[in-house]
Formats: C-alpha cells, structure tokens, sequence
C-alpha cells in the first residue's frame, strides 16, 4: 500500500481540532470480508467523521462534535450501538452510553467544574444513547449523578427532548440471528413483534459478541469531549454493566496544569525557570471498545491519563501499554485517544477496529485491520517547544527483542525533533531497514 504524505504542519495551539472515532474491535479479519462490507463500513465511518468535522470546522464544542457523529454511528445498523444494538441472553436490547469532557463546555457556563461526565446504562427506548446521555449532563439540577440507569433516565431525558421508541426499533435481523446462534438456537422464528425484516442487505463483518462505538473531540477552545455508546455483549446476562458506562474504564477525559518543559532538554528546563514561565493545560480523552469486563477490571482509560500525566509518557506509549495489559489478563480490544496538543492513539490488539480521524485539513482517513495504515500525528515545533512524529517497525522487531504488542503488525512510536541525532531520538533502537515514515 502506498504510504500517505506527510502532514501539513499542524496550527498554531489555539487553531487546532481534531475529532477521531472507534466503530468497535474485534475479530473480523481480511480474508473472511468482502470489498463491498468493507467499502459500507469505511463509508459509514467517513460519514461519522464529517457530520463532527463541520461542527469543529464552525468552531462548535467538541461535545456537539462527539455527540453528532457518534448519533451516526447509531442509526447505522452496521454497530453494535443504536439501531445495530446486540441482543441479551433473553433477547432484549438494554443500551449504554457516556459522556466525559476535560472541562465544561464554554456554551453552558452554568456547568459546574466538578461536573465531569455521566454514564447511562441498561436503556431500552433511547433512540440515540448518545443525545440523552447529552441531554442529562446538560441538566445537573435534574440528574446531579455521575451514573444512572434505565426507565428512570429516559423518562427524564424524554422532558428534556430526548426521543424514546418503542424497543423494536432496535431490531435488525442480523443481530437477531447472532443471538439465536450464539444460544446454539435455530435462526428463525424471528419475534413476532417484527412487522417487517432488517432492510440492510451487507452483513456486518464477524467480530467480537462485544462491539462499541465511540469519538474523541478537540475543538478550537482546547475541549476535550469523550463520548462511547454500546448494545453491550451478545447474549450478556439481563441487567450486566459493562465498561462503556463506568467512568475510568471505557472512557476518561480530564484536564490538569503542567509544565511541558517535563519532555524537553535540561537547557530548556533552564530558560523555563529563568523566565518563570507558568504552568499550562494539558488535556487527554480516551474511549475504549472490547472485553468490557477486561477494561474495568484494569481501570483502563483512566490508567492512560495517569501514565500521561503523572509519568510524563507520550500519550501512543501510555495508550498502547494499556491494550498491551489487557492481552496479558486475557482481554482483547482497541482505544482512541487524544491529547489537547492534537497527539492521536490508535492501538489494538486484536486483527482489526474500526477506526477514523479527521484533522483541520478536513480529510477523513479511516482503517479497519490491524495493517491498515492510517496517518500518526507530525507537530512541528508547537508552543511547548516539543514535535511528535509517528514511525513504525515491521514485525520483524520481534528478533530483536523488543517489546511488540501480540498480534499487532506495527508498532508505533513518539519521537522528538529536539535532540541531536534521529538515533538517539527513539524510544528504541534504531533498526533498518523496517524503519518506515508512514505519513
């Protein structure tokens, strides 16, 4: 595959936003796929991709970025959220949601600062998990929780504006037949509720009985905003909570001061002090997709920002080390993450996740497969005095030792333009010639 330019020199701080997006992980693979499913789910995608963009490009709040394509998503019977939500062991559709920003949205001041975000769980009428889990972070006064469940946040979210259907809206046959196959069932009947059968002629392509969608927003205000929607797992226990909901786990977003002189040379250290430079915001959101259960057992977003943050790592580092931890416990997924210097991580560890992003340029790039390549961030020399450029080593690092994630083609890596050589710069030897610039 032809490799991508090189990017543009990114805006100045103040200009950047960035919105990246999941569409779940799991184990789809090429050789089981069609072009045709993988052209629907890269178009779908895409979709998602603008429909945010043309919020971030109008300098609207990540949170309305987030939530506009992630509402896509769900009306796409293709994920398993919304629409294409996955069925529980007694065939029900219980949904979940969450919303998490670095800091309130600057269009509702009323939002109080220890406000951080809202998880919903076991929805069976929301239309659009994403909009009513907005609608209730929105209204403290109404919900002043962090998590809430059911007919109680519906009935809530519906006063608000937020539409409720009736639940076999979110049948769709295809869903159906995983259930009854996964229960070792015949296929059909199919219920009788169903007046009439799922009109998507493209099946979705085989993955994980999980599956989740999610976005990551950057807008021009240095926002942050992670949103995640999920049916849940295929065939999960009546009334499970997964970590799409539980704050920490599947989904993370937070903003602290920091002095960025933490990745620079001691000359730098030096000129911060003598010209007591103060200290800046830095901002990171996460949303993950996978073994739900794996996620909260090992806190997993959350662990990212407490890497990024408290041991100073580059947020690919500290994102990967998290996909890298579930598969030693035994779980599967993918993250999306993305930091307020507009830094985007992407790693899984399983064949393929759906995944995309679109920068100010307005071009959306998207991948499925683990080997699909899909443009890493370039900063030139950015207002913390600090680029980032993305490299990435063949399998083949592997014989040498490294620390490869399992099942994982390439293996990227940070590093900065600021020190002498482009030897010493890496995190790791230097190792040709399967040292690639994939711009």
């Amino acid at each position: 595959m032809e490799k991508q330019p090189l990017l543009e020199p990114r805006p100045s701080k103040g200009e950047r936003y960035t919105l990246v997006i999941h569409g779940g992980a799991g184990t789809m693979s090429k050789q089981g796929s069609t072009s045709e499913q993988q052209a629907a789910y890269k178009a779908a995608l895409t979709a998602a991709l603008e429909v945010g963009y043309n919020i971030l490009r109008e300098g609207g709040e990540a949170m309305d970025a987030v939530v506009a394509a992630v509402t896509s998503m769900e009306d796409n019977p293709l994920f398993n959220s919304g629409k294409g939500a996955v069925f529980n062991v007694d065939g029900k559709n219980e949904l979940e949601a969450s919303i998490m920003l670095s800091k309130p949205p600057a269009s509702h001041p009323d939002i109080p600062l220890s406000r951080r975000g809202l998880g919903l769980t076991l929805l069976t009428r929301a239309r659009n998990p994403s909009q009513l889990v907005r609608a209730l972070y929105l209204a403290p006064s109404l919900v002043p929780h962090t998590f809430l469940s059911g007919a109680t946040a519906e009935a809530i979210g519906a006063g608000l504006g937020a539409e409720l259907v009736a639940p076999s809206y979110f049948f769709t046959e295809h869903r159906w037949k995983e259930h009854r196959r996964g229960l070792g069932l015949p296929e059909e009947p199919l219920p009788a509720t169903i007046i009439q059968r799922d009109l998507k002629d493209i099946p979705p392509l085989d993955q994980l009985p999980t599956g989740t969608v999610g976005a990551v927003a950057l807008d021009v205000r240095g926002c942050i905003a992670a949103l995640t929607s999920t049916g849940g797992r295929t065939n999960k226990l009546v009334g499970r909570i997964g970590d799409t909901p539980s704050m920490g786990s599947g989904f993370w977003a937070e903003e602290w001061l920091t002095k960025r002189g933490h990745i620079l040379s001691w000359p730098r250290e030096i000129l911060n002090k003598v010209f007591r430079r103060k200290h800046q915001p830095s901002a990171i959101g996460v949303s993950g997709t996978g073994d739900g259960d794996y996620f909260i057992r090992l806190a997993s977003a959350v662990t990212i920002a407490r890497r990024v943050r408290y041991l100073h790592e580059p947020l690919e580092k500290a994102a990967q080390a998290a996909v890298n931890d579930l598969l030693v416990e035994g779980g599967i997924g993918g993250i999306i993450a993305l930091d307020d210097m507009g830094n985007v991580a992407m790693p899984l560890n399983c064949p393929g996740m759906y995944r995309g992003v679109i920068r100010e340029d307005g071009v959306p790039k998207t991948a499925i497969f683990d080997d699909d390549l899909l443009d890493c961030t370039f900063n030139p020399l950015s207002s913390s005095g600090v680029a980032f450029m993305s490299v990435t080593l063949s399998r083949q690092v592997r014989n040498f030792g490294l620390d490869c994630p399992c099942r994982t083609k390439y293996k990227r890596m940070m590093i900065t333009d600021t020190l002498p050589s482009f030897e010493e710069k890496i995190q790791y030897p230097l190792l040709t010639p399967d040292l690639d610039i994939i711009k």
